[in-house]
């Protein structure tokens, strides 16, 4: 397994709900992406959605996802960070 940072963070919101059974469920969409800067000063964020309570998680992307980025051609890096599905029961806590 590598060290290597990667190329994209992916923006998620979370939204928490309980189903009919009355379990606590979160629910995890991924809405955008993150670059950082070349200089490492910050980062480019593009949104396809902004969440109604205003709160984003910034998370890095998981095995599969840098898998697929991988084999992807220089350039497509940012068409296959958005297009890749968020994975539909994250289960990570605050």
């Amino acid at each position: 397994m590598s060290n290597a940072k990667p190329a994209y963070l992916n923006v998620l919101i979370v939204e928490q709900f309980e189903t009919a059974a009355g379990k606590t469920v979160r629910s995890w969409t991924k809405v955008g992406v993150a670059f950082p800067h070349a200089d490492g000063g910050g980062f480019n964020i593009e949104l396809k959605a902004f969440p109604r309570d205003g709160k984003l998680v910034v998370l890095p992307p998981q095995a599969d996802e840098r898998s697929a980025q991988a084999a992807e051609p220089h350039g497509a890096v940012a068409d296959a960070a958005c297009a890749t599905k968020a994975p539909a029961a994250r289960e990570r806590s605050r």
